[in-house]
């Protein structure tokens, strides 16, 4: 799978993290940056992301502040986007499952490498169920509308 990262500056160390284990299981990742701990927008890091998601650039999303939330309210902002802030594994493969985000974000200072991976591998492993989840949706894309 080709996956697109992006963080801030107080994400950068975890999105390291998540993309040398997507390397070792042989997915394809895209790194929009940040590149280092100095002081940047998460706004910036969202919006590259999103819009590669989008593009089909890259097939899904992973993205790191230091908290996920402001970098996921970022996201959510670009029409089409669904993005969640995930913090248990049940709701990593939810957001799939359920809501068909094609985005996940993750927070540093609340999220530790070992419990991240097993995010980003619960995430990368559920794929949408559809059916009745489909209208629902559909009712929240309509919402941009």
């Amino acid at each position: 799978m080709k996956i697109g990262l992006g963080a801030d500056h107080g994400g950068f160390r975890l999105k390291e993290d998540v993309k040398k284990h997507l390397l070792k299981l042989g997915h394809q990742v895209v790194d929009y940056g940040t590149d280092s701990t100095d002081s940047v927008d998460y706004p910036d890091y969202s919006e590259k992301v999103a819009k590669a998601v989008l593009a089909e650039e890259v097939e899904r999303g992973i993205l790191v502040c230091g908290t996920g939330i402001g970098i996921a309210i970022a996201a959510n902002k670009v029409q089409g986007i669904r993005c969640a802030t995930v913090s248990d594994v049940f709701s990593a493969k939810m957001c799939r499952q359920h809501n068909n985000c094609q985005i996940m974000a993750l927070g540093e200072r609340t999220v530790g490498p070992g419990l991240a991976l097993e995010l980003v591998d619960a995430f990368l492993a559920a794929e949408f169920e559809g059916e009745r989840h489909e209208r629902r949706v559909s009712k929240i894309m309509q919402l941009e509308k």
